[in-house]
C-alpha cells in the first residue's frame, strides 16, 4: 500500500512537470502556478532528483554563530542537511519568490528556531548585515537573470565568506581547463528537457562561477533521474570564497 501511495504522489508531481512552467506572467505568478499543485510531495520526489546537497553543506566551513542565507531556498529542506551543526548557526534565512514553497518552509521553521523565511527576489534582496555563507541549491538555473542573482549573492557575503552552489548544468562546447567535457547529445538534450519546467541550463554559468571566485573547490558528477532509466544528468557542487 505504501508503494502505491508513493506512486500516486509521484504521478501528481509528474503531471505538474509535464504541464510545465507557464510561459507568460510575472516570475512569482509562474512559479506559484507551477509548484502549488506539487508542493505537498515536492521534497520527497526531489530527494531522488536533486543530488549533491548534503555534499555541498558538508563542505561549508562555518564559524560558530554563522549567519547563512539560502537564496532560492524553496521549502527550506536544505536546513536539515546541517544535522548537529545547525545548533552552531545564529541564523538561517530562506529567501524565495514562490509563496507555496515558502508556506512549507514556514512549517519547517516552527521546528528550527534559527530559521527565518522571506518572500523576496533573489536578484535584489539583501540581508541587514553581511553573512558568512550563501547557498544556491538548484536555484541559479531557475532564475532568469542568474548573473544578477550571482552578483547579489556575493555582495551579501562577508570578506572570506563562502558561496555554495549545487545545480544541474551542461558544459560549454569548449569547457575551461580542468572541467568536464560533455557530448553533443548531453549539451542538446538536457537544456531542452529542463526548459519545459523553467530550468535554464546556460553553459556559461559554471565558467562564470569559477572565474568570479577563483579560490574555489569544484566537483562535477552525474546522477539518475526518476522514471528516466539509463539517463544520467550532469550536476556540479561548487564552493568559493569571497576575497
Amino acid at each position: 500500500m505504501r508503494r502505491l501511495d508513493t506512486l500516486r504522489a509521484d504521478l501528481g508531481v509528474l503531471r505538474s512537470m509535464l504541464r510545465g512552467m507557464p510561459k507568460s506572467g510575472a516570475d512569482a505568478t509562474r512559479l506559484d502556478a507551477f509548484y502549488a499543485p506539487q508542493v505537498e510531495h515536492y521534497d520527497r520526489f526531489r530527494e531522488r532528483l536533486l543530488h549533491g546537497r548534503e555534499q555541498l553543506i558538508a563542505r561549508l566551513d562555518l564559524p560558530a554563530g554563522a549567519r547563512v542565507v539560502d537564496l532560492g531556498g524553496g521549502t527550506g529542506r536544505n536546513v536539515e542537511c546541517f544535522g548537529p551543526r545547525l545548533a552552531q548557526l545564529e541564523s538561517y534565512e530562506v529567501v524565495d519568490l514562490c509563496e507555496p514553497m515558502l508556506a512549507r518552509a514556514r512549517l519547517r521553521a516552527e521546528r528550527v528556531p534559527q530559521m527565518r523565511v522571506t518572500h523576496a527576489d533573489a536578484t535584489c534582496w539583501r540581508p541587514r548585515e553581511a553573512v558568512d555563507a550563501v547557498i544556491l541549491s538548484y536555484a541559479l538555473s531557475m532564475i532568469p537573470n542568474w548573473r544578477a542573482a550571482l552578483v547579489n549573492a556575493i555582495a551579501m557575503l562577508k570578506p572570506g565568506g563562502v558561496l555554495g552552489v549545487v545545480d544541474f548544468y551542461v558544459a560549454a562546447a569548449t569547457p575551461p581547463p580542468g572541467c568536464v567535457a560533455h557530448s553533443a547529445f548531453t549539451r542538446r538534450f538536457w537544456p531542452m528537457w529542463f526548459a519545459h519546467d523553467g530550468v535554464r541550463l546556460d553553459p556559461q554559468q559554471l565558467p562564470t562561477l569559477c572565474a568570479t571566485l577563483p579560490c574555489h573547490v569544484l566537483a562535477e558528477a552525474r546522477a539518475g533521474v526518476p522514471y528516466l532509466p539509463g539517463l544520467r544528468v550532469p550536476y556540479y557542487v561548487f564552493t568559493g570564497h569571497k576575497p
